[in-house]
């Protein structure tokens, strides 16, 4: 899977989350979606990194939640400042959290549908899950995903607003 439809399988990943908070928080909801798109192709950067091999423990369960929890981490410090949308440092640590982990979660979700499959559950398993739905240059499929994200993400912002 490309970045674009990493970032497909993100906004479609994002939308209900993004509908919940739309409705009353739009800052809020922007953040997340920015925050989950920009995290949806991190898991790729093993593509940059010398020593780490591709689809590797950047693409696991593993990676995902000591991800999410370092992010959670920040967003602990962040709810004990003076600004505190969310309310506290437990909020805050659950919104960074849990954006972090969708970000991250969507993009083994994609690279689920290619093929080459990924190790989800290393260490505990090598087993390599795959739906072998479309390979990942498949321009069309890439395209299709970003696009179904943005209806989906666009609909969850308009039905937020009008209910």
């Amino acid at each position: 899977m490309y970045a674009l439809g990493h970032y497909g399988v993100a906004l479609l990943v994002y939308a209900p989350v993004g509908f919940l908070f739309a409705g009353t928080d739009p800052t809020l909801a922007l953040v997340g979606g920015v925050g989950v798109l920009a995290l949806s192709t991190v898991p790729d950067y093993d593509l940059r990194i010398p020593f780490l091999t591709h689809r590797g423990i950047t693409h696991t369960l593993l990676f995902t939640v000591v991800v999410a929890a370092l992010a959670g981490a920040v967003g602990w410090q962040l709810g004990t400042g003076t600004y505190t949308p969310l309310g506290g440092p437990v909020e805050s640590a659950g919104f960074v959290a849990g954006i972090a982990a969708l970000g991250l979660g969507s993009h083994i979700l994609g690279d689920v549908l290619t093929p080459a499959g990924v190790a989800v559950f290393w260490p505990l398993s090598s087993h390599e899950y795959t739906v072998g739905l479309t390979r990942a240059d498949n321009r069309i499929a890439n395209w299709g995903l970003f696009g179904v994200g943005v209806f989906a993400a666009t609909a969850a912002v308009w039905l937020a607003v009008q209910l």
